[in-house]
């Protein structure tokens, strides 16, 4: 399985890992999402290009880095 773990900024509370990981579900080739609230990661499976996941991520109101 293809897994990276990636920064997310602008975290702070439970509804905020929800809301991440359920704009990263939407983005096309992501197969599985693992939000870390407490570390601010989240770990994506799949085949899915970094520059999707960000801006869908923007899109939800906040960052994401290339790595964790």
């Amino acid at each position: 399985m293809n897994a990276k773990t990636y920064r997310i900024t602008g975290m702070t509370c439970g509804g905020c890992a929800k809301h991440v990981e359920k704009a990263l579900r939407s983005v096309e080739g992501v197969t599985g999402v693992t939000v870390d609230l407490a570390q601010g990661t989240a770990t994506v499976e799949g085949g899915a290009p970094f520059e999707a996941m960000a801006a869908r991520v923007a899109e939800a109101g906040y960052a994401m880095a290339s790595q964790a």
